[in-house]
């Protein structure tokens, strides 16, 4: 027999993992001061931080990081970046293992899912300087 408090938190916890997508408040709750590394089809994909004021840093893996920000639109969270200034839009959701996140403007079946969350910072590599 379940105890109360058991079944008071599987009816908090079932909307949050119900595959609905996440607003822009419960996006930041969930990404807030987090470095989320992301796969797609089990490959390594990339990673973002989340930092104060709905800004982020992107980086496919490389050592080249791209500062945006995030803004919530409709059903979607969309990023632009210093060198793409075009929205690409995602809709989040969150599932029992983290994250899943599917591209809007594509018309594929692009999906991401948090492979792994950290709380340092990426491995950045300074702007390229020379002749």
């Amino acid at each position: 027999m379940r105890t109360p408090i058991t079944l008071l938190f599987i009816l908090i916890s079932a909307p949050a993992l119900s595959g609905a997508p996440l607003s822009g408040e419960a996006f930041n709750d969930y990404t807030l001061g987090k470095t989320l590394y992301f796969s797609e089809a089990g490959q390594a994909y990339g990673a973002e931080r989340y930092l104060p004021n709905r800004r982020v840093e992107w980086s496919f893996l490389d050592g080249d990081c791209k500062e945006g920000e995030w803004y919530a639109q409709d059903k979607a969270i969309c990023f632009v970046y210093e060198d793409r200034p075009e929205p690409q839009c995602w809709q989040f959701e969150l599932t029992a293992r983290g994250l899943r996140a599917t591209f809007m403007d594509d018309g594929q079946s692009t999906d991401l899912y948090e492979a792994q969350q950290s709380d340092e910072p990426m491995h950045c590599i300074g702007p390229e300087i020379g002749v």
